[in-house]
């Protein structure tokens, strides 16, 4: 592997990092903490093993428009965890979710950044105080 192949695949998260089946979506839907921002609604789940690493997934439904609209929410909600990994504490499921509000259009790093950034660091309080289990 070259050395530009090493590079790009650091800047992936791995499948083990990611919520990818329904029983994982559902615990954080049922169990979780929710946090809510003007523009998204988040559902936070800790793991019973508090050391592993934490795992994000994004539900993006049909309203929020057509697959290429809803392709680039995920986009720059996946880039906007992978920059700021470092404040989203370990042994955490994260699902992140749209309002109906949201315009795709206006979705940019920073427009996510504005409105998620607090509820992170929010998160990350909410995990020191042990929280994150029970609902909001």
């Amino acid at each position: 592997m070259s050395h530009r192949e090493t590079a790009l695949t650091s800047l992936t998260r791995p499948r083990q990092h990611r919520l990818l089946r329904r029983p994982e979506f559902t615990a954080c839907y049922e169990a979780g903490h929710r946090l809510f921002s003007r523009h998204f609604i988040v559902f936070a789940f800790s793991h019973a093993s508090a050391g592993t690493n934490w795992r994000v997934g994004f539900a993006v439904s049909k309203k929020v428009g057509t697959a290429v609209r809803r392709n680039r929410v995920k986009r720059v909600l996946r880039e906007f965890f992978r920059l700021h990994q470092g404040l989203v504490p370990p042994g955490m499921d994260i699902v992140v979710v749209p309002k109906r509000q949201l315009r795709p259009e206006r979705v940019t790093l920073a427009f996510v950044r504005r409105d998620l950034l607090p509820v992170v660091e929010s998160l990350r309080g909410a995990a020191s105080a042990g929280l994150p289990g029970a609902r909001a």
